[in-house]
C-alpha cells in the first residue's frame, strides 16, 4: 500500500456551534425537547441566537469536524470535506479548521441557504438540547468529494448527520467506493438514534457493504437492529461489519473484532459540563489509536480518555493537548 497524506479524511456537516449554559425553563419558554439533536428553519434559528445568554461560545462544531479537532490534538495527520455557504459564518468555519492544522476542501455555496449553525443549550445537568439549522452543509453532492484526498487518506470516516438528503447518500458511496478502490478503509458514525430512525435501511446496506468500522452508542446500536436486547443487537452486527466500537456512557464501551467482543470500562470524571461532543471525541481517539497501529483496547482508552476531556468544559473540542495527556497516563 503506498504511503498516504492523511491519518484521517472525514466528510460531515460544517456546522458553526453557537453553545450556551442555560436553566431547564429556558428549554420549557423556548420549547426546546431536552437533550435531543432537533432540527429547525433559518428564522427560528435567528431567533435563538438572539435568546441565548451573551456568553455564548461560537466555535467550528459538527460531529465529524469535532472529531478531525481531536485527531489533530492527538497529533494525527487531518483533513475534512464539507459544504459552507460564501459567507461569514462559512469563512469562520474553514478559518477554524485550518487554525488547528487540519486541511479543509469544498467549494463554498454560491446563491444558496447560508452556513449551517446549531444552537446548543447546555442544563446545569450536563445535557445538551441541540438546535440546528443544516443551511448549506446539506448541499454536499457526489461532485464535492476530492478523490485525491479520499485515496490519499488512510481512513475514510463518514458521519451519519450528513444522510438526511438523497445527494449526501449517493456521497457517502462515492466516496466508500473510492476508498475501497484504493484499499483504504471506511469508518462511519451513527450519530444519533432520530438519524438511524430515518435512514436504518440506508446505514445496514452501507455497513454490510463499504463499512469497515461502525461508531455509535447502546441506543442508537437498539435502534439499527430493531431490538431491545443489546446482546442481539451486537450479534447482528458483528454479522455485517468486521470492527465496531459501541459506547454505553458508565458502562464503558464494547469492541467487537469478528466474532471478538472486548469490553472496556469507562474512566469516572470529577463532573459532567457539557456532553457536547462526547461520541465525536471518542471516535477521534479510537480512530489515532488505529492510525498508530495499536490494539483495539488501547484504541478504546484512547477514545475514553478524549470523551472525558471534553465533557467536563463547555464546547465540543478539546482545550487541553490530548496527545500530551495520553503520555502522561501511559498510554502512548
Amino acid at each position: 500500500m503506498t504511503q498516504t497524506r492523511f491519518d484521517v479524511a472525514a466528510l460531515g456537516n460544517a456546522i458553526m456551534d453557537v453553545i450556551a449554559s442555560v436553566e431547564d425553563r429556558f428549554l420549557e419558554d423556548m420549547d426546546i425537547p431536552k437533550a435531543r439533536m432537533n432540527m429547525i428553519d433559518e428564522t427560528r434559528a435567528d431567533m435563538l441566537y438572539e435568546a441565548l445568554p451573551e456568553d455564548r461560545i461560537e466555535t467550528s462544531g459538527g460531529s465529524a469536524g469535532n472529531t478531525i479537532a481531536c485527531l489533530r490534538s492527538f497529533g494525527a495527520s487531518a483533513a475534512f470535506m464539507g459544504k459552507v455557504a460564501q459567507d461569514a459564518l462559512g469563512n469562520a468555519y474553514r478559518q477554524d479548521m485550518e487554525n488547528i492544522g487540519a486541511a479543509f476542501f469544498g467549494e463554498p455555496l454560491v446563491n444558496g441557504p447560508s452556513t449551517a449553525r446549531s444552537m446548543i443549550a447546555v442544563t446545569p445537568d450536563g445535557e445538551r438540547s441541540m438546535n440546528t439549522f443544516l443551511g448549506a452543509s446539506t448541499e454536499f453532492e457526489a461532485n464535492d468529494i476530492s478523490e485525491d484526498i479520499v485515496t490519499n487518506s488512510d481512513w475514510l470516516y463518514l458521519e451519519g448527520y450528513l444522510f438526511d438528503k438523497p445527494a449526501a447518500k449517493t456521497a457517502f458511496v462515492h466516496a466508500s467506493e473510492i476508498a475501497v478502490k484504493a484499499g483504504r478503509k471506511v469508518a462511519v458514525t451513527l450519530s444519533d438514534v432520530f438519524c438511524v430512525e430515518r435512514h436504518r435501511d440506508a446505514f445496514r446496506h452501507l455497513v454490510r457493504t463499504h463499512v469497515d468500522l461502525v461508531f455509535g452508542n447502546e441506543a442508537e446500536i437498539l435502534s439499527l437492529y430493531e431490538t431491545d436486547d443489546f446482546d442481539a443487537a451486537i450479534a447482528q452486527l458483528q454479522q455485517e461489519t468486521r470492527f465496531a466500537a459501541i459506547t454505553r456512557s458508565e458502562k464503558g464501551a464494547v469492541v467487537i473484532d469478528g466474532d471478538r467482543k472486548i469490553v472496556v470500562p469507562t474512566e469516572p470524571v470529577e463532573k459532567v459540563i457539557d456532553a457536547t461532543g462526547a461520541g465525536d471525541a471518542y471516535a477521534g481517539g479510537f480512530l489515532f489509536g488505529l492510525s498508530r497501529n495499536l490494539d483495539l483496547e488501547t484504541c478504546a482508552k484512547l477514545g475514553n480518555l478524549a470523551a472525558g476531556e471534553v465533557i467536563q468544559q463547555y464546547g465540543p473540542r478539546p482545550s487541553r493537548n490530548l496527545l500530551e495527556i495520553a503520555r502522561g497516563r501511559g498510554l502512548l
